[in-house]
This record gives C-alpha cells, structure tokens and sequence, in this order.
C-alpha cells in the first residue's frame, strides 16, 4: 500500500478514540455571522459544544480558503497553499465540518466543494476566521456528549490537529452510542474502520463528518487522483455486513487534491491510506439504521 515519510515518529496507538453519545439534528445558520459562531450557537442551542457536520448546500460570503499544497520547508510532508479569497458569494456543493476547540476556544476544521460567484468549481480547506455564512441554510449536524475534538501538537506529522479527548458528560439529550475518531497516517481509510467495528462487535454504523487526506485517491470504479497531497470530504458513509457477514465500509467522498484537481465518488476499499488525519464521528443506533 502506499505511504509517505512524515517527519517524526509514528504513535503507537493508530486510532485516536473516544466512546461517547451522540444524536443528530438539523442546524440553521443563521446569515450575517461568521461560519465558526453559526455553528457554535447551534450546536449550543441542542446542548453540544462539538461534534460533526455534512453540508450538502450553503451560501457563504466573504469568504476564505487554502488548497493542499506541496511542502515547501521539508517540515511537514505535505502543506497548504496560500490563501484564496473569491469575490461574491460562494455556494456550497458539499461538505464535511468537524467542530471542536483549539486553543480554549471553539473552533472547525472544514473540507469543502463549491461554486463561487463567477462560475469556477473549487475546493479545499475552509478558513474559520474569514468565512461569513451570506444567506441562510441548514445542515446536517450530529452533537457528541463525553467527548471533544481538541486541536494538540501531533508530532508525527508536525501539525496541530483535531483528536478526541474524553470530557465531561452534558445535560444534552443523547440517543446513540457513539466513538469519537482520529486515523493516523498510512493506513487504510475503509480497512481501519472495518478493523474498529470488528474489533468492538459493531456489526452497523452511520459515519457523520468525515474530515482528512489521503494519499492520492482510488475510486471502486477503477478511477484515479494521483497528486498525493489531497483534502477529503465524506458525502456519506456507513459499515455493515456483506453476504458473506464481513464488515466493509461503503465511503463515498469529495476531494481536491493539490493541483486544483476535483472528484467525487465511493473509495475503494484496501487501497486509500490516510496521508495526514482523518476526523469522523461513527454513530451506533440501538435500533439499526
């Protein structure tokens, strides 16, 4: 399987976890706020102060982004490209949040397709700080209790990234057992779920969120995204027994890679290791799906 040398040492633990409880809603974000505080006070009003988000729509302005990007220092195996600001409003075609803290403070990592004002397709990694929700919209949201993704130095890669770290239980109405999860680098996306579920007698599970890279991409229809630096986001996602009762995960995903290159489509399973992260909430109904 392919890998790429990052620059310190692998952690033993190759899943970040923590078990929690979960349910999902629908947000609002409310227009003329930040993105950051949209979603921060929504989640608030359903007693989270953190989980995941999939956006399948959305009107955002001002608005700032970074793509993937080689590293230019040698410090990181991969970087980010400098900032893009694009005039007008930009209109959201899929995305994928993690919300969490970073510094005391609430904060998002957030992966994205768009259209922005004069018709060009992008994508990439969306700027906290500088993005503004332009219009009203709703989006998929799933609070955790018990758990928070918190932004620490990762030393093996070299960046300050999104883990879960276990907190204090809320008074939020929760309805689902739920793991909070972090996939370290060069290992497979779907395998690694699949080895998680097994490993804790989960037979079916629901994925919310889903922020991260791979190495390159290989898509189940034989398609292929070369650039190895890339930013993802997952559409949808679940894992369940096939005919013959082994766990596979189905993950199908939005990507840009570092060339300005975009695609979408299911991943094919055992051959997409993770580059840097991947961040995700799996979600375990009592009563199925």
């Amino acid at each position: 399987m392919r890998s790429i040398k990052q620059p310190g040492p692998p952690a033993p633990e190759r899943i970040q976890w923590v078990e929690a409880r979960g349910r999902g809603f629908t947000l609002k974000l409310e227009a003329g706020l930040p993105l950051l505080e949209a979603t921060r006070r929504g989640f608030a009003a359903e007693g989270f102060a953190g989980g995941a988000v999939n956006m399948r729509a959305g009107a955002l302005g001002p608005f700032a982004y970074v793509m993937p990007a080689l590293s230019k220092t040698g410090d990181n195996a991969a970087f980010y490209s400098d900032t893009f600001r694009p005039a007008g409003v930009t209109r959201l075609q899929i995305g994928a949040m993690t919300l969490g803290s970073r510094d005391g403070a609430p904060f998002f990592h957030c992966h994205a397709l768009w259209r922005e004002a004069d018709g060009r397709f992008g994508g990439g990694h969306i700027l906290p700080e500088e993005t503004f929700v332009a219009e009203p919209f709703a989006v998929e949201a799933f609070g955790i209790d018990g758990a928070v993704f918190a932004a620490e130095p990762d030393p093996e890669t070299n960046f300050k990234l999104f883990g879960p770290v276990a907190c204090a239980a809320s008074t939020a109405r929760a309805t689902s057992r739920a793991f909070a999860l972090r996939l370290r680098p060069n290992q497979d996306f779907a395998g690694a779920l699949e080895t998680f579920c097994r490993e804790r007698g989960i037979s079916r599970a629901r994925f919310h969120g889903g922020v991260g890279s791979t190495i390159g991409v290989r898509f189940a229809d034989g398609r292929i995204v070369e650039p190895f630096a890339t930013e993802l986001a997952i559409r949808a996602g679940i894992i369940a027994a096939n005919a013959g009762g082994a766990l596979e995960a189905e993950l199908d995903i939005a990507v840009v890679d570092y060339t300005g290159g975009l695609a979408e489509g299911r991943l094919k399973r055992g051959d997409n290791p993770v580059l840097m992260t991947m961040e995700l909430v799996l979600e375990v109904p009592g009563d199925g799906l």
